[in-house]
């Protein structure tokens, strides 16, 4: 029996806030943050992406967020590129529509996590998916809420999955 093809499974970190969140968090939330995090899932030679747009591709590092500030190593995958897709667009009719995102509860890390687990069965680092529970945790986070619930986010670059002809 031949042995599976297996695909590297990439997942890369962006901080939104570029070195802000390092400095300002100790001042305004009361706690060291490292950064504000958006995060993809490399596999199959694409960057897959959530956003307030849904979900998206583009090549690795094609958004205007450029070049990632770090790269983790998930894992490999037997899932072929086809199954992915298909399984892409199950996402994007259900858990990550584009109208299901919240920047506190279905975000990019949500998208990242699942789509890690589904590939690998291994979940992305816990800094990432606690990010939002931290900024929560503090009496500016909660006052600051209301002001960011609203807030969508969609880095630009890339091709909106599952909708035809990419419509929004």
């Amino acid at each position: 029996m031949e042995p599976p093809n297996l695909y590297p499974v990439k997942l890369y970190v962006y901080d939104l806030s570029k070195g802000l969140a390092r400095r300002l968090s100790p001042i305004m939330l009361g706690k060291q943050l490292e950064g504000i995090w958006h995060t993809s899932i490399v596999v199959h030679k694409d960057e897959f992406y959530f956003g307030s747009g849904g979900i998206s591709s583009c090549p690795p590092g094609g958004t205007l967020l450029g070049p990632p500030d770090s790269v983790v190593d998930v894992g490999s995958t037997e899932v072929t590129e086809e199954l992915f897709q298909e399984y892409l667009s199950s996402l994007g009719e259900s858990l990550f529509r584009r109208e299901a995102y919240n920047i506190f509860e279905n975000n990019c890390n949500t998208f990242t996590n699942e789509v890690a687990q589904f590939l690998t069965g291994r979940k992305i680092p816990s800094y990432i998916t606690d990010l939002p529970s931290e900024i929560l945790s503090t009496p500016f986070g909660q006052a600051l809420r209301p002001f960011l619930d609203p807030i969508q986010i969609q880095p630009h670059g890339g091709s909106p999955i599952g909708r035809p002809n990419g419509q929004s």
